[in-house]
């Protein structure tokens, strides 16, 4: 088990340094300091805003489970989302 953390921590932080590499390329007026690496990882190293953190926390009009976070690499619950699916677990009463 230690040998699988180490590896999850050492690939997100090699996925980091691949975002921070890739923002970094761009000229200073391009750079957005948010996107996604190796694809489909999301990261965004914006500063943190309450308005974003709400967006991605409790977001009832966003379908997805999985949000990217609001600082850093990966993903976050939306926890919205999450009530609704205990509350409605196979979408009845839904046409």
């Amino acid at each position: 088990m230690d040998g699988l953390r180490k590896l999850i921590k050492w690939t997100a932080i090699a996925l980091a340094a691949v975002a921070v590499v890739e923002q970094l390329r761009r000229p200073s007026e391009e750079r957005t300091w948010e996107g996604t690496v190796a694809g489909f990882v999301p990261y965004d190293f914006r500063m943190p805003t309450i308005e974003r953190a709400r967006s991605r926390w409790w977001n009832p009009d966003e379908p997805r489970l999985f949000v990217p976070q609001v600082f850093g690499l990966g993903w976050t619950i939306n926890v919205a989302r999450l009530a609704g699916l205990i509350r409605d677990p196979i979408g009845a009463g839904t046409t």
